[in-house]
C-alpha cells in the first residue's frame, strides 16, 4: 500500500490515453458572441447545447487545410456509427465574405455561423506560434471547451477520443 501510495503521489504517472490537449473545461465557458446563420439571422453557439460540438474556426475563403478539416469533422462524425446524432459540426466563420457554392453544398449538415474574429480569438486557446484555424476543438454538452486536436490531426486518433468520450458520457 506504501509503495502503491508513493509511485501515485511522488512519481506520478505520465501515462495518457487521449490525442487532443485536454482544456479544463471551466475555464472556457461558450461566450455570449454576436453570432449569425449564414442568411443573417441571429443565432448562437450556445444553441447547440446539450450535444457535443466539434467546432472548426476560419475565414470564408477557406483553404485547402481548411476544407481538409471540415471534411475530417463530417467523415469523425459519421465514424461515430449510431452515435453520429449525439454530435454536431460547427464552423465559426470569422468574416463576412460569401461562401462559395461548393463549400456549402459539400459542406451540407455542417451548422455555419458568423462571428467576429476578435471574440473567437480571446475564446480559443492556439498552442504556442499558432492560431485557432489550425485546429478542431471539442466542446461538451454543457457548454465548454474541452478539447483541441492538433494541427493536421491524425484521424484514426480523434475518432478514439471522441469514441471515447462519448462511451464514458452520459450526456449530449
Amino acid at each position: 500500500m506504501i509503495a502503491s501510495y508513493f509511485t501515485y503521489y511522488v512519481i506520478k504517472p505520465e501515462g495518457r490515453t487521449n490525442y487532443g490537449a485536454l482544456i479544463d473545461p471551466r475555464t472556457y465557458p461558450i461566450p455570449a458572441m454576436a453570432s449569425t446563420l449564414l442568411d443573417g439571422k441571429a443565432a448562437r453557439l450556445e444553441d447547440y447545447k446539450g450535444k457535443w460540438i466539434m467546432l472548426k474556426v476560419g475565414p470564408s475563403d477557406c483553404p485547402q487545410a481548411c476544407q481538409d478539416q471540415l471534411f475530417a469533422m463530417r467523415q469523425l462524425r459519421t465514424m461515430q456509427g449510431k452515435e453520429a446524432d449525439r454530435i454536431e459540426r460547427v464552423w465559426l466563420i470569422t468574416d463576412n465574405n460569401p461562401l462559395e457554392t461548393v463549400l456549402l453544398r459539400v459542406n451540407d449538415g455542417t451548422r455555419m455561423l458568423r462571428a467576429p474574429q476578435d471574440a473567437v480569438a480571446k475564446w480559443l486557446p492556439v498552442e504556442q506560434g499558432g492560431q485557432a484555424s489550425d485546429h478542431i476543438y471539442l466542446i461538451d454538452p454543457l457548454g465548454n471547451l474541452m478539447m483541441r486536436f492538433p494541427k493536421d490531426a491524425d484521424p484514426s486518433k480523434v475518432k478514439k477520443d471522441l469514441a471515447k468520450v462519448l462511451k464514458a458520457s452520459a450526456i449530449g
